[in-house]
């Protein structure tokens, strides 16, 4: 099966940042059954059809009342000390802020077709789910069939790690939050006297905003997820996304307006390529 073509931002905090009483039940589950970097995107998929088996209202990681379950799926890194970090993948919070996306741009037609008697009740539910939401925010935020370029303002090219191969390739970026904030901030600051408050500039102030909930000693992971199966190893080989961003970032503060203009160009074509196949689906 395809891996679904969606590229990750994920936080992985230190077990300290959790309550006591899940900690042990959090160490268990990454020692023991942590969710594969190459497989969490069929594993998400998974656990929303099952969750879609009985009720339309229903949301994956929840009983068949609705109530939540225990975390049961997260994923796990270790850092440079050899300290445990953990990411909830948070399914029930995701689906519900999803849900509440869909209903909020869909038209009334798809809105019946797709929902049918189930659009309030689950408007309800997604608002109820999201306003219990244990600190604030998710740890996990997703896009579809590409990587919005302000997010590689949080990595160097340098960075990056592939591994794998064939329908196991992956291609992400582990950097300290510490490091994260910094880059973004300079990054906001320069899209702010640049370009204004719109456009990447509210991308990297809603990114800022996000990476404020959580500890200060976790991981930050760019994934680029199922993408990898449209880029392919010769793709992965030609990119050089974190570096032409940050490229442009030096180029506004020298400032240079062609090294800007080439390397957006650059970036244009790069992918440009997955805007088309998208298009084409």
């Amino acid at each position: 099966m395809p891996r679904p073509f969606v590229a990750y931002l994920r936080v992985y905090e230190p077990l300290s940042a959790f309550p006591d009483a899940s900690r042990d039940r959090l160490r268990h589950l990454a020692e023991q059954s942590p969710v594969d970097r190459a497989d969490v995107g069929v594993h998400e998929q998974m656990m929303w059809l099952k969750s879609q088996e009985n009720d339309l209202a229903g949301l994956p990681g929840e009983r068949a009342d609705g109530s939540p379950l225990p975390v049961r799926d997260l994923m796990a890194v270790r850092d440079e000390a050899g300290e445990l970090l953990v990411c909830p993948l948070d399914l029930r919070a995701r689906a519900a802020a999803a849900v509440v996306g869909f209903l909020s741009t869909a038209s009334d037609p798809l809105r019946r077709a797709t929902l049918g008697g189930a659009e309030e009740r689950l408007r309800a539910k997604a608002g109820t789910v999201l306003g219990e939401l244990p600190g604030g925010a998710v740890h996990v935020v997703s896009t579809t069939w590409t990587v919005p370029l302000p997010w590689f303002v949080l990595v160097d090219q340098e960075e990056r790690v592939v591994e794998g191969e064939d329908d196991t390739l992956t291609v992400y970026w582990l950097v300290p939050m510490r490091t994260a904030r910094q880059r973004v901030q300079r990054a906001y600051e320069l899209a702010e006297a640049t370009f204004g408050e719109s456009g990447p500039t509210k991308v990297l102030q809603d990114t800022s905003r996000w990476l404020a909930h959580f500890h200060e000693s976790s991981l930050v992971e760019l994934d680029y997820g199922g993408l990898v199966q449209l880029l392919g190893e010769d793709g992965v080989d030609e990119d050089t996304s974190a570096e032409d961003v940050n490229a442009i970032l030096d180029a506004i503060e020298q400032p240079d307006p062609a090294e800007v203009a080439e390397r957006f160009e650059r970036l244009r074509d790069f992918w440009g390529d997955l805007a088309v196949r998208e298009r084409m689906q």
